[in-house]
């Protein structure tokens, strides 16, 4: 019985593997856009995506398993509790660079090195933000790019509330996933020392002949929501100069702090 229901749906020149997920997941936001803007039944909403009701019927269960979308007893489906999240975290987002923007150019513009602005995303490192410096180096990270935690100086500093369990659990998992070796005691002593100084290093764990100096934001909970970080060649990047940059990250992060709500008097 499923086989005419594939066939009349889809195009010929759809791929059966891509093209098929590709037009599934197309079929799934039309449904989403389709509730957005009112309550509709499921014959509603078959005859407005041209689809038989078995076919919409299996996108809309799949959607309201996810918690995109929600379904109410003779009224119909209704945008869904998960796209609640996903626009406050998308708002979060957005206000954290909004904010954050001019900090990071002003920081790039005074250490002539790279600023990256990024999140937690899971258990990964994401970037949100990058003002290139002025050195004739690459830095070869990208916006929307997610980095290990424990081998970036950003995602460090994302982490440093987090319990020593989390730490060792997190570096053996990066490390199974092939991040560079390092040794787990050395690890474990220089993130305590990070955690207890408010800030974190790269010392060319994530990328060979690139350090970093990165610090923590936080909101008006006292909560990480963010890091910043300047990164730049080895060949820059001295101890001495590292700790000379790190009165200069961390004040820069507190005060984009600051404009987030968070009070240092409170902490």
């Amino acid at each position: 019985m499923n086989a005419p229901i594939i066939d009349t749906e889809m195009p010929e020149t759809a791929g059966p593997a891509v093209g098929a997920g590709s037009q599934t997941l197309m079929r799934g936001l039309d449904l989403i856009e389709a509730v957005s803007h009112e309550v509709l039944t499921l014959s509603e909403l078959a005859v407005k995506l041209d689809l038989t009701k078995s076919t919409t019927h299996r996108l809309l269960s799949a959607l309201v398993d996810r918690g995109y979308l929600a379904f109410t007893p003779r009224a119909g489906y209704r945008l869904g509790p998960k796209l609640l999240l996903l626009g406050t975290l998308a708002q979060a987002q957005a206000d954290l660079v909004q904010v954050a923007r001019p900090y990071l150019e002003d920081l790039s513009a005074a250490t002539e090195d790279t600023v990256h602005l990024g999140i937690l995303d899971g258990d990964s490192a994401l970037y949100l933000d990058k003002v290139p410096g002025r050195r004739r180096i690459t830095i070869s990270s990208r916006i929307g790019d997610r980095q290990r935690l424990t081998s970036t100086g950003l995602g460090k500093a994302l982490i440093i509330d987090h319990t020593p369990a989390y730490w060792r659990e997190r570096f053996a998992a990066d490390q199974a996933d092939g991040a560079p070796h390092v040794d787990p005691a050395l690890w474990f002593e220089r993130m305590s020392g990070y955690a207890s100084r408010g800030r974190a290093f790269d010392l060319e764990e994530n990328e060979d002949q690139v350090r970093c100096v990165a610090a923590p934001i936080r909101d008006a909970g006292k909560r990480i929501v963010g890091a910043i970080s300047v990164s730049s060649a080895a060949q820059y990047m001295s101890d001495d100069r590292m700790t000379t940059l790190t009165d200069d990250v961390c004040a820069v992060a507190a005060a984009i702090s600051r404009e987030l709500g968070f009070d240092p008097a409170d902490a």
